[in-house]
C-alpha cells in the first residue's frame, strides 16, 4: 500500500473543493497538513459509556490505542458507538446486536477510514463490531475490554452471573439470610471489564482470538492488570502496519479459521451463545456455517478450561494460568495451525510462546474435564433445525430424561405461575417456555435458565429439565436445552406442547423428541394462531421484518454474505 493509495486520500488528497473542505475540517479540529497527506486514518470504533459498567475503563484505554497509533505514525480518530450492555438494555440487548453491526459497518464506510481498531467486550459488542467490520473489509483489530477482577465474598472467590444465580437459588429456597444477599451485591463487581466467568463476553474474545483478529494472549488479560494499556498500545501500533500491509479480515478468515474458533469453543466450555453469534459471523464472510459443524468438532474435542460455570476457577485465574495460548497449545494437534491472523504470521507461530502455568486451572487432556466438547447440537421432532444444550454444566442424570410438559405461555405467563403452589410440577417434569425466541422475545432474550419453582426448590431440587426458543447467559448452567428451532411464534413444533405432553431428551445420541402422534399435532397446528406482533414501527419493526432464526444466526437476511462489497470509496462531491 502506498500513500496515494490510502482510502483516506480520496478524501484528503484532491486539489479540489470537495478536497479543500474536508482537509479545512480536520484542520477545524486540531490537525495539520501533515496528517492529513500519506498517513492512514485509524478509526478507533469505541463502545465506551457510563450505562455499560463492562466498559468504563475504555475512555482511558482509547488513549493508550491512540497513542500506538501516533507512535506508528497513523492518525487516530475516536468514533463513538452503540453500547450493548448485557445488563440494561430491554427486552434484551439481542435485540441491538446487530444495530451496532449496522452503525459499526456504516461508519467505516462512508468515513474517511483507513483501518479500525474495534473496542468493546460486553457479550453482544464483540460480534456486533466484527460483523459490521467483516461487512466492510477494511483493515481491523480487534481490543477486548478484558474480565473484571474476581469477585469476593467471606473471603470466598465469586464468579458473576454463576455464583450470583446460586445464592439466588438458596435464597429462594431460604437458606440465605438478607445481609449476606446483600454482602454478595458489594462483592461480586470488584473493577471494569466484563464478566470473570467464561460467559459469554469472555468465550466471544477468546474465539475472536482464535479466529485471528486478535494480538495473540490478548483476549483473557484482566482489566485491571497493567498488561491491558500496554496490549492497548501495540493494537494501535499494528493497525498502522496492517494498513499499510492492506492485511484485511478476508486475508485471515476461511473456513479454517472458524473451525479453529469452533474448536476453542469446545474446548473452554464456552457459552452456547457462540453458536449463533459464529454462524452469524461466517455468514458475513460468505463461509458457509451449519450446526452439524459444531458437533461435529465437539465430539472430538476435550474440555481443558476448568472454568464456572463449567469448572472452578474464574478469568483472572485462567490469564495467569497461561491463558489461551497455553490453552491453544494443549490442542495444538486439532487445530488448523497455518491460518493467518492480524499479526500477519500463522496461528502456529503465535502459540510458540503459550505454556500452562497452573495445570488444575488449564487442564491436560488425560485430565480433561470432559472427553468432548461441552455443547451438543440436538435434533428430532420438537427441534427439526436445531437446538443447543450444555452438557458440562448440566446434571448428568438428567442428558438423557423422559417427562412430561409443563407449559409456559410467555415469559409473564412464566413469571406468574412459577412459584405458585398450585404449580402441577415434579422433579421429573420438563418446564417448557414458548414465545421467546427471535421474533418471540423478541430478540431471543436470555430466559432459557428457568427458574426451578419454589416448592421443588424447598424440597431440595437444584436442576431439572427446561427447554425453550430463548438463549440463556454464559454464565448460567443447569440442564437447558436452548435455541430451540424453528421457534414457536413463527408456529414451530415447540408452539404445539402442551401440559402433560411426554418430551424425551437423549444427549448422547443429540435427539429431543415430542411424543405426540404426528395426527394430533396436525391437528393442534390448524388450531394455532400466531401471537401478536411486538413492533409496528423503527428499528423494531426492520427486525421483525428481516431477522434469520438462531440456526442461521440471527442476523438481517439482507446482511449476509456480502462481505467486501461496500469497501469501495463512494464519489466525493
Amino acid at each position: 500500500m502506498k500513500p496515494d493509495q490510502l482510502r483516506s486520500a480520496r478524501w484528503f488528497g484532491p486539489d479540489n473543493l470537495a478536497g479543500l473542505n474536508h482537509r479545512s475540517r480536520m484542520k477545524q479540529a486540531g490537525l495539520r497538513s501533515e496528517d492529513l497527506s500519506g498517513k492512514p486514518i485509524i478509526a478507533i470504533i469505541n463502545t465506551w459509556s457510563e450505562i455499560n459498567p463492562c466498559h468504563f475503563h475504555l475512555r482511558e484505554r482509547a488513549e493508550f490505542v491512540k497513542r500506538g497509533v501516533w507512535q506508528a505514525g497513523g492518525v487516530p480518530l475516536e468514533i463513538p458507538t452503540l453500547t450493548v450492555t448485557e445488563t440494561f438494555m430491554k427486552p434484551s440487548p439481542m435485540l441491538y446486536r446487530n444495530l451496532l453491526a449496522m452503525q459499526t459497518e456504516e461508519a467505516l464506510r462512508s468515513m474517511p477510514i483507513d483501518g479500525a481498531v474495534l473496542m468493546g467486550g460486553c457479550d453482544k459488542t464483540t460480534p456486533g463490531l466484527l460483523m459490521g467490520a467483516f461487512s466492510v473489509n477494511i483493515p481491523a483489530i480487534y481490543m477486548p475490554a478484558g474480565p473484571m477482577l474476581r469477585g469476593n465474598w467471606k473471603g470466598e472467590a465469586i464468579g458473576s452471573g454463576t455464583d450470583v444465580r446460586k445464592f439466588w437459588t438458596e435464597r429462594c429456597a431460604g437458606t440465605l439470610s438478607i445481609e449476606d444477599w446483600h454482602a454478595v451485591e458489594d462483592g461480586i463487581a470488584r473493577s471494569p471489564g466484563f464478566c470473570m466467568t467464561m460467559g459469554t463476553a469472555s468465550t466471544m474474545t477468546a474465539l475472536t482470538e482464535a479466529l485471528g483478529m486478535m494480538l495473540p494472549g490478548a483476549s483473557s488479560i484482566p482489566a485491571a492488570d497493567s498488561a491491558h494499556p500496554r496490549m492497548a498500545s501495540a493494537a494501535g501500533q499494528r493497525i498502522v502496519e496492517m494498513v499499510w500491509e492492506d492485511l484485511k479480515p478476508s486475508d485471515i478468515l476461511t473456513l479454517q479459521s472458524f473451525e479453529n474458533a469452533i474448536t476453542v469453543d469446545m474446548a473452554i466450555g464456552g457459552s452456547t451463545n457462540a453458536i449463533i453469534h459464529l454462524v452469524a459471523l461466517a455468514g458475513r464472510c460468505g463461509i458457509p456455517l451449519a450446526l452439524e459443524d459444531f458437533d461435529r468438532i465437539s465430539k472430538r474435542v476435550p474440555v481443558l478450561a476448568n472454568i464456572r460455570p463449567s469448572g472452578k476457577y474464574l478469568m483472572e485465574d485462567f490469564y495467569y494460568a497461561g491463558g489461551l495460548l497455553a490453552l491453544m497449545n494443549e490442542i495444538r494437534d486439532l487445530l488448523h495451525t497455518d491460518c493467518r491472523t492480524v499479526t500477519g504470521k500463522t496461528m502456529g507461530e503465535a502459540l510458540a510462546g503459550g505454556r500452562v502455568i497452573h495445570d488444575d486451572v488449564i487442564r491436560p487432556r488425560d485430565k480433561a474435564l470432559s472427553e468432548t466438547g461441552g455443547t451438543a447440537i440436538l435434533l428430532g421432532s420438537l427441534a427439526p433445525d436445531g437446538a443447543v444444550i450444555k452438557t458440562s454444566a448440566a446434571a448428568p442424570h438428567l442428558l438423557k430424561h423422559t417427562g412430561p410438559a409443563v407449559v409456559f405461555k410467555n415469559y409473564m405467563d412464566l413469571e406468574a405461575r412459577i412459584n405458585s403452589e398450585d404449580l402441577n410440577v415434579t422433579a421429573d417434569s420438563v418446564l417448557v417456555l414458548q414465545n421467546a425466541g427471535p421474533l418471540g422475545g423478541p430478540g431471543m432474550p436470555e430466559w432459557g435458565m428457568l427458574p426451578i419453582p419454589a416448592k421443588l426448590l424447598k424440597q431440595g431440587v437444584r436442576d431439572m429439565l427446561r427447554i425453550s426458543d430463548a438463549r440463556m447467559s454464559g454464565t448460567a448452567y443447569g440442564a437447558c436445552v436452548l435455541h430451540v428451532s424453528p421457534e414457536s411464534y413463527i408456529g414451530g413444533p415447540l408452539a404445539l406442547v402442551q401440559d402433560g405432553d411426554l418430551i424425551s431428551l437423549d444427549a448422547e445420541n443429540r435427539k429431543l423428541d415430542l411424543l405426540v402422534s404426528a395426527e394430533e399435532l396436525d391437528e393442534r397446528r390448524k388450531r394455532w394462531r400466531r401471537p401478536a406482533r411486538h413492533f409496528d414501527r423503527g428499528y423494531g419493526a426492520l427486525y421483525l421484518e428481516r431477522v434469520t432464526q438462531a440456526n442461521k444466526g440471527c442476523d438481517f437476511d439482507f446482511l449476509e454474505d456480502i462481505a467486501g462489497s461496500v469497501t469501495e470509496a463512494p464519489e466525493i462531491h
